[in-house]
């Protein structure tokens, strides 16, 4: 690991990053999460590695995975799926819970699924699209885990793609749901801003015909400055839960609360702990997006240093009124060795301060890098074998 120093500030060791010394903040939440995107600084964790049922938050990583196969061209919004008369049998009528109320045979698009599982948190509309794209709602919660394996939700596991109770198969901790929710708008940020910020959808007739407009439960939405997703889960066995996040002047935070006794609770909960994040915090901006933060070193490559550029705004998270003298460095395990990818993430900033243990944040490479020749490569060996 080869640290590199910022001007002439000092070094401060960081292995994983720490929950940073934090303005008080207590909720009946028996389980509470919040991280700042922008630094990657944990605000506040209580028993945030406890693994839960999620109820409908489960939807998130359906919807994770419909999104990468949009992404890729696999998965069309336009696209047709027809609801099967045994699915919309199981997922009709008060007793399968949250309903998009589809009708049997209808075709109804992927565009119009995705917001009903996201607006509407319909556990139907969950399951026809997962037959839509592999077949059997089985085969579709494998590619859900596929998914959170490469995320790293390392405490998560998928039994259904709506989150029904499954005797404990379906399990998250608040950390992971965190996780999801960033990597779906960092990876996906138009396909989040389109889809989980509608505040109401209309779909299905009522006996008489008319048609059924439900209001999105997301609680901080009107309610909160900035707020744009997630999803609420409720069930019995899980309690009414939430991850949410929110944006203000650049700065994101995602936060997540399980296990609390009621719906009016969830929303009062939840919009004081967001506007807690916002307010007891400050962000201190470092680099704009694009900015060339450093240079690194490169082993067998066409270039012998590459720029280390930073992936998004990047700013520390401080307490309210804590003394803004920073420390920072960069490190990365280096040389890297060639072939380098334009946004490949090979180096760190480590950022220190008086009130917090250090946050860190991804810089990745400005432009690609090629494997050095023949020629090149000889050279590299032989002042290798006199260094």
């Amino acid at each position: 690991m080869k640290p590199f120093i910022l001007g002439s500030l000092s070094l401060i060791a960081l292995a994983t990053p720490s929950i940073a010394a934090a303005p008080p903040f207590d909720t009946p939440a028996p389980i509470a999460y919040m991280i700042d995107l922008s630094s990657e600084a944990e605000l506040y964790a209580k028993d945030a590695d406890r693994r839960i049922p999620p109820a409908s938050m489960a939807k998130m990583m359906t919807v994770y995975v419909a999104f990468d196969m949009i992404r890729k061209g696999e998965l069309k919004p336009g696209q047709m799926f027809t609801v099967r008369p045994e699915t919309w049998a199981k997922w009709h009528g008060p007793a399968a819970g949250s309903t998009m109320f589809l009708s049997p045979n209808e075709q109804v698009s992927v565009e119009n699924l995705l917001y009903g599982i996201v607006t509407l948190s319909g556990n139907d509309a969950c399951v026809v699209l997962a037959e839509g794209i592999a077949g059997t709602e089985e085969a579709f919660v494998q590619r859900m885990n596929d998914a959170a394996k490469k995320l790293g939700l390392t405490n998560s596991h998928f039994g259904t793609s709506n989150g029904w109770p499954d005797e404990g198969r379906t399990y998250v901790t608040a950390r992971d749901l965190a996780k999801l929710a960033a990597a779906t708008i960092e990876n996906y940020p138009q396909l989040y801003k389109q889809y989980y910020s509608k505040p109401d959808f209309t779909w299905g007739k009522t006996m008489g015909g008319a048609d059924i407009t439900q209001a999105n439960r997301d609680p901080l939405l009107g309610r909160v400055a900035g707020a744009d997703g997630l999803k609420t889960g409720h069930t019995e066995e899980a309690g009414y839960g939430f991850t949410g996040s929110a944006e203000q002047n650049g700065r994101r935070l995602v936060m997540v609360v399980a296990g609390l006794s009621s719906f009016n609770q969830r929303i009062s909960e939840s919009v004081r702990f967001m506007e807690w994040g916002f307010r007891a915090w400050q962000a201190k901006p470092l680099f704009r997006q694009g900015a060339k933060v450093e240079t690194a070193d490169v082993q067998l490559g066409d270039a012998k240093t590459v720029g280390l550029v930073a992936p998004r705004n990047l700013a520390v998270t401080l307490p309210g009124g804590a003394a803004s003298n920073i420390q920072v460095k960069v490190v990365y395990d280096g040389p890297v060795k060639a072939p380098i990818r334009k946004g490949q993430h090979i180096a760190d900033l480590v950022v220190s301060t008086p009130d917090t243990p250090p946050q860190t944040m991804p810089l990745v490479a400005e432009n690609d890098v090629g494997t050095a020749g023949f020629f090149g490569r000889v050279w590299a060996a032989i002042l290798s074998f006199f260094a």
